[in-house]
């Protein structure tokens, strides 16, 4: 979908506001360069403020991208697009981060076997006198899991940096019987949509 814009995009100081490898990974894959600036925002939003886990993601990315932002035009860097991303995971009524130690990652990941969860993404892509902002939702179904594989998984530490305790793209993806919308979305950077509006936002002009 980028292709008939990657002669501008090469030309384009893109900034991804996030440390997350697998972001990185996705972009990389696309063929785009791009900086990593880190943000510093501090996650401190109540997701019980939002009418819903899409209007959450989106209001942590924006603030993330803020922070990006503000920081590099103090610094007097440039930057002609940055973009920026938070994912969750939502299961009955309740969000699910990065889990903060391992009893969390096996109560979590206990949880979730033999049921269906909710991945959450919020984007926004800032520059060029434009603000985009979308999320995206994919719908993950858990096969049965037993407490010894689930202990195991979380004897790697593969869980500790990831929204709900796993990956897809690595060994929690073995516990997935199926999904339901964007893969990408799962490692935490919707593809398709992420395309579809860089191109737009490019195309426009």
């Amino acid at each position: 979908m980028l292709e008939p814009i990657m002669n501008i995009l090469g030309s384009q100081r893109i900034v991804l506001a996030s440390s997350s490898p697998r972001r990185q990974e996705i972009l990389k894959n696309l063929g785009l360069k791009f900086t990593v600036v880190a943000s510093r925002y501090e996650e401190n939003l109540n997701p019980d403020d939002f009418p819903c886990p899409g209007e959450f993601v989106i209001a942590t990315a924006v603030n993330k991208v803020t922070e990006v932002v503000e920081r590099l035009d103090r610094e007097g860097e440039k930057y002609d697009l940055v973009i920026g991303a938070d994912t969750i995971v939502y299961k009955d009524k309740k969000v699910y981060g990065k889990p903060k130690d391992e009893d969390e990652a096996f109560r979590v990941l206990k949880s979730f076997s033999g049921e269906k969860h909710t991945v959450f993404s919020g984007v926004n892509i800032r520059g060029r006198g434009k603000n985009i902002t979308f999320s995206e939702s994919t719908d993950v179904y858990f096969g049965d899991i037993s407490d010894d594989v689930i202990r195991a998984y979380v004897k790697t530490g593969d869980p500790l940096d990831k929204a709900g305790g796993y990956g897809i793209q690595v060994n929690g993806g073995t516990f997935i019987k199926k999904i339901d919308g964007d893969y990408y979305n799962v490692v935490g950077l919707p593809l398709y949509s992420l395309c579809k509006h860089i191109h737009e936002f490019y195309a426009q002009n």
